[in-house]
């Protein structure tokens, strides 16, 4: 179809031009990005105005874009993409497209690892600080705090010192209590914390192992203290652990006080013991130094009101002060798993105020405090900073040592999620191998062989397996390797068996003993389960092995186990139970242990057996019977008493006996 026709004609067409032209096409404006522009309007070259300044039509148009300032970042452990993003201030689909640059497919919620999410924040002009999410919160709480926020606290003060110096009976002494009745060869093997009301004001006090295989956890109560009381043995002197003591106490940059105890006896010389302390460079205050030394009688409650004014002094010099009204935090002093309650953790708050029903993470454990109980086992509403509370509600058991922090629900989740995805990576390498003995290993070694020793600790609360953990594998030697294929926190179960039975291992129990299910597969599979209470015998034992010095053999003949179904107190007999024998025989002055929730309570002999009114030398399984046991009355409905009898073997009697067994079951 023909344009149409213009209304008014030229008189007279110009040579060389149509009469009248079809107006040309509009050019389409390019499209500007204003990002990249940085707010100034570029136009295409063919419509720049001439003249403005000088630039020809083939100049660059689009200008680069300018680099990123340098941009701080708080990088904690299993961050999201998305959180990255909104710490970056970039888009999250930036991250992704540099993620999948490289090779990794990814989803805006996953978790990224610390080195990728380093690596990934630098790209982007990122300046990354990593740290965890306990700190992470400190940090957070730190900047809200201001002066009239900081409420004065309670000092926590660490006994600390060599192994029977008499720490644990000097905190008796102040408590007014028998703790050092209760530990198993008269040493303390756990981590205690107690309040103690001095007038109107407070001290918590933390009592730590003194034996040397307790470093590690004398090294976690130096960093929770503000205060370190040494106590010292005005008979013995400085001993290496008093000096390894005072080590840690530097090292936590904390006061010390110096309680120079046992100073009854007459062979005690406390003018020693302050020169051989002035030689390690602390003086006493009255010789011109600046340590106190305080004289004292744990046994006849001697200078503890002095001790506990000098504390409270130190603690007043240092204005002690913590933020109540802030998110709970805190140490995990111990945990165990108790039958009834599940498990359980010793917490010392330090700041904050911890309530019912708050959320918190513990190292790779989640829980949500469902009662709190203080150091008397009394109901605790919420507990203020320098207070230790069992706390129930934990989803496991956490690690001794590890920080407490009370968090939101979701994050603390989802922190857990990655912590123990992590975990079970590492525990996914585990070596197997053939079943070994103690005896077995005594007999490799002298063929000359080197050997790896697969162990699996099994332990009554997590402070010992931790440092059984640590201290096994450094008995190593050049022959044989030890090396910890498992460890956990409560009774010898089934499990424990299989692993052990897998990986070639022993089980070491330490304060607990395997349940019968256990000890009939034990026998079955070939394991050997080695049960012990005190810290010494199992690195002598271990140590003996490996030297080839099993000799003479301790062995330990299972008789029989009863039931504890009533109790009965008797007039000059104490406390009888009465039992229902379920395997085996139980035998008149044979020795015995208490057995309560998997745990061993007491052992002793059987002082009295009888069925009704007569005196038996053994009761046999499925009848009835009383029985007494020595210098022990707290037996109680539930309880399992388990019979045995311990015989010493010279090495030749056991291999024969052993090669004999192995005959028979062949």
């Amino acid at each position: 179809m023909l344009p149409p026709l213009p209304e008014k004609l030229p008189a007279k067409a110009e040579p060389g031009k149509p009469l009248y032209t079809r107006k040309p096409p509009q050019r389409r404006r390019p499209v500007i990005d204003k990002r990249e522009m940085e707010g100034e309007r570029k136009l295409h070259p063919t419509r720049q105005r001439p003249g403005a300044g000088g630039r020809s039509a083939a100049a660059a148009v689009i200008a680069p874009p300018e680099p990123r300032p340098p941009r701080d970042v708080t990088i904690t452990e299993g961050i999201t993409i998305r959180e990255l993003a909104e710490k970056l201030d970039v888009r999250a689909k930036d991250l992704l497209k540099t993620l999948l640059d490289r090779g990794v497919f990814a989803s805006i919620n996953q978790a990224l690892d610390v080195p990728t999410a380093t690596t990934l924040a630098e790209a982007f002009n990122g300046v990354v600080n990593v740290v965890s999410l306990e700190e992470e919160m400190v940090l957070e709480v730190a900047k809200e705090e201001t002066k009239e926020s900081l409420k004065p606290r309670p000092p926590v003060v660490t006994v600390m010192g060599h192994v029977d110096h008499g720490k644990t009976s000097l905190l008796d002494a102040i408590r007014q209590a028998d703790v050092a009745g209760g530990e198993a060869g008269g040493i303390t093997q756990h981590i205690g914390a107690y309040k103690v009301m001095v007038g109107d004001r407070a001290v918590v006090f933390v009592d730590t192992p003194g034996h040397e295989a307790f470093t590690r956890m004398r090294s976690r109560g130096a960093k929770v203290t503000d205060i370190v009381v040494l106590v010292v043995a005005a008979d013995d002197g400085v001993m290496p652990q008093t000096k390894e003591a005072i080590d840690h106490a530097r090292a936590a940059n904390v006061p010390i006080v110096v309680a120079i105890n046992k100073i009854d006896k007459p062979e005690a010389q406390p003018e020693r013991v302050k020169r051989q302390l002035s030689d390690l460079g602390l003086m006493p205050a009255e010789w011109g130094g600046d340590t106190e030394f305080v004289e004292v009688s744990a046994k006849q409650k001697k200078g503890l009101d002095k001790l506990l004014e000098i504390l409270l002094l130190v603690a007043d010099l240092r204005e002690l002060k913590a933020n109540p009204d802030a998110p709970a935090s805190g140490t995990v002093l111990e945990s165990r798993v108790d039958k009834g309650r599940g498990p359980v953790a010793t917490i010392l708050v330090q700041n904050g105020t911890l309530q019912a029903g708050d959320f918190f993470i513990c190292g790779a454990v989640f829980g949500k405090v469902r009662a709190m109980f203080d150091d008397h086992g009394r109901p605790a509403k919420n507990a203020p900073p320098s207070t230790p509370v069992e706390v129930l509600g934990l989803q496991g058991i956490p690690e001794a040592g590890d920080h407490f922090q009370v968090t939101d629900e979701a994050k603390a989740r989802h922190i857990v999620d990655y912590r123990q995805g992590k975990q079970r990576d590492a525990a996914m390498a585990r070596s197997s191998g053939a079943r070994i003995t103690l005896d077995q290993l005594h007999e490799q070694l002298k063929a000359g062989d080197v050997k790896e020793l697969g162990i699996v600790i099994k332990a009554d609360v997590q402070g010992s397996v931790e440092v059984l953990s640590e201290m096994l594998p450094k008995l190593s030697t050049e022959q044989v390797k030890l090396k910890i294929i498992g460890s956990g926190v409560g009774a010898v179960t089934e499990n424990d068996v299989l692993l052990a039975s897998a990986s070639g291992a022993i089980i070491i129990a330490f304060g607990v003993r395997p349940d019968r299910k256990a000890l009939d597969l034990a026998q079955q599979e070939h394991v050997d389960i080695r049960t012990h209470n005190i810290i010494y015998e199992v690195s002598d034992e271990i140590k003996k092995a490996m030297e080839g010095l099993l000799e003479p053999v301790i062995q330990e003949t299972y008789l029989g186990r009863a039931e504890v179904r009533n109790t009965f107190r008797v007039k000059g007999a104490g406390t009888v139970a009465g039992c229902y024998v379920v395997d085996g025989v139980l035998k008149r002055d044979a020795q015995v242990r208490v057995v309560r929730d998997g745990t061993v309570v007491y052992t002793s002999k059987l002082s009295s057996l009888k069925r009704f009114k007569d005196d038996a030398s053994e009761v046999r399984t499925g009848f009835e019977c009383g029985a007494g046991i020595a210098n022990f009355n707290d037996v109680k409905v539930g309880d399992v008493l388990e019979c045995f009898q311990v015989t010493k073997l010279s090495a030749a009697e056991a291999a024969a006996q052993g090669s004999t067994a192995v005959a028979s079951r062949k």
